[in-house]
């Protein structure tokens, strides 16, 4: 069960155009907004949190929290599809929520360059998506993902810690499968996979040594492996993975690596104040023999100069990357309106719970019910200037006072001349004396 103020917390960064959100005992609500935080409301109270962490985990994922003090999840909240992370800090319970966009992410909707798609060419071999925490590696997952669905006839399985994307089956025929919850770890995921008669193998993050070794094993046996790294450099993606093992196999594991690397691919994510989005900056190494050679021998430092002057065989720089971005108009904006600023006024929100009143400065608040009209209840209602208050005439032996239920028989009318005082008594004792 997802809580309400989540509902709220996430329908409002997507208001935003938040990429995450960050939430801990006793802080105010932080969104990360164009790369820059920006604190929103008051201090969330931590055993909303971790009444909140108890409902989102379930009782088992709650008690594997309890012994580890994290946990991964993902959850769809207000349509959006979220990559949870919950931890345990000093202050109490804590998460880290990753909004994830809601568009079609083919490559040409992540505005990535149109000559990533000969990648998804190759029957086998492998592909790396690098770059640092944030730098939308999931999202450029996705696009390859989504490329080979709709144009190859494939089966496609996916491993993932959690689930990010969901993928509706279109040409090709795509299972997910989420660790722990379909399958204890990345390597018995793995190897169950080559029993499942893959044509394409997908692997979320390589972390371990071990998932590191089937996944070349996978890209050696005849099959598309696509999988994830954290790097800074296309070079320094290829080296970690090398350096992963015991220096003895290393010379064996950089020959496995060389035969199957069909490519690297490492971005980051640049904002673009003109068009008012962030699109990936990338430095691209293609597999050619060149590079191949200089993997083989263990010279990552000469990848540089091999992606220099590898252009014809389909590597980029960054800097030839960021010349391409300078002159492509044809951005592609994501479906959803995202504001593109977030204003002072909008940061000082006040809400029970934490969760700023965004609506109080967006919306006017609700116009009260009117009361019944007099109108209605009692008939016409004379203007104080048209029919000003008629003076109670002066009570004669045995009279009563005027009343609603007994009106007085005379009444001024606003047209009256009040300057001529003896016509007005003359007019009234001429009344009172008729029959």
């Amino acid at each position: 069960m997802i809580p309400n103020v989540f509902n709220d917390w996430v329908r409002v960064g997507k208001e935003r155009g938040a990429s995450d959100l960050h939430l801990e005992a006793g802080t105010p609500v932080v969104y990360r907004i164009r790369g820059e935080i920006v604190q929103a409301g008051a201090a969330v109270p931590g055993e909303a949190l971790l009444q909140a962490a108890k409902s989102l985990l379930g009782p088992a994922q709650w008690s594997a929290f309890v012994e580890q003090r994290s946990a991964d999840i993902s959850r769809t909240i207000q349509g959006t599809r979220c990559r949870i992370n919950v931890f345990q800090t000093v202050r109490g319970v804590g998460f880290a929520i990753r909004i994830l966009s809601s568009f079609q992410n083919t490559i040409r909707d992540c505005n990535l360059h149109p000559d990533l798609k000969n990648f998804i060419e190759a029957k086998h071999g492998l592909l790396l998506i690098s770059g640092p925490t944030g730098s939308g590696k999931s999202t450029t997952l996705a696009a390859f993902i989504e490329e080979i669905n709709r144009s190859k006839r494939k089966n496609i399985i996916v491993v993932e810690s959690p689930i990010e994307y969901f993928f509706a089956n279109r040409q090709s025929f795509v299972r997910q499968r989420e660790v722990p919850l379909h399958s204890p770890s990345f390597e018995q995921a793995l190897v169950d996979s080559m029993r499942e008669n893959p044509d394409v193998l997908v692997i979320g993050e390589m972390r371990t040594p071990d998932v590191m070794r089937l996944t070349l094993n996978a890209a050696e046996t005849g099959h598309l492996v696509i999988a994830t790294v954290h790097s800074t450099t296309c070079a320094e993606a290829l080296s970690r993975i090398c350096m992963s093992f015991p220096a003895e196999i290393q010379a064996s594991v950089r020959a496995q690596l060389a035969d199957c690397l069909n490519g690297v691919i490492c971005q980051r994510l640049m904002y673009l104040p003109q068009v008012g989005i962030q699109v990936p900056h990338c430095e691209i190494l293609a597999g050619s023999s060149a590079v191949k050679a200089t993997v083989r021998s263990g010279q990552f430092s000469h990848l540089a100069t091999a992606i220099q002057s590898g252009g014809d065989d389909g590597s980029w720089s960054f800097d030839r990357y960021a010349r391409w971005i300078e002159q492509k108009r044809d951005w592609v904006r994501p479906s959803q309106a995202q504001p593109l600023a977030v204003s002072a006024e909008e940061s000082a929100l006040e809400t029970p719970g934490g969760l700023g009143a965004e609506l109080a400065v967006r919306r006017p608040p609700p116009l009260p019910s009117a009361p019944p009209s007099l109108a209605t209840a009692r008939g016409p209602v004379r203007s104080p200037v048209a029919r000003p208050p008629r003076p109670a005439p002066a009570a004669s032996s045995g009279d009563e006072p005027p009343t609603a239920e007994r009106p007085g028989r005379f009444e001024i009318q606003g047209d009256e001349d009040l300057g001529d005082l003896e016509s007005l008594v003359k007019k009234i004792s001429d009344e009172d004396s008729e029959p």
